[in-house]
């Protein structure tokens, strides 16, 4: 996919036109004051990135064993001079 920055202003004046670019797969980094401030891309684009689960999620629907995991040290805690 394509990125290419857009100011605010302009996205204002085009939004039109740049809805159509977005929906042949050219995106838009939307800039105010020079910082990027928001992402236009299409809605194909968005629905494929919102699937993605987070990385915590993906930890937590692993298939563990309770082998798999160290046995928990429960001895008293170590002295560290800092």
């Amino acid at each position: 996919m394509k990125t290419k920055e857009l100011q605010l202003k302009d996205a204002k004046a085009t939004l039109s036109a740049a809805v159509d670019e977005v929906a042949r797969g050219q995106a838009y980094v939307i800039t105010r004051h020079g910082r990027p401030e928001a992402v236009l891309l299409g809605y194909r684009h968005w629905k494929r990135l919102s699937r993605v689960p987070s990385f915590g999620r993906l930890l937590m629907a692993a298939p563990v064993a309770e082998d798999d995991l160290p046995r928990r040290n429960r001895g008293p805690l170590r002295r560290v001079k800092l």
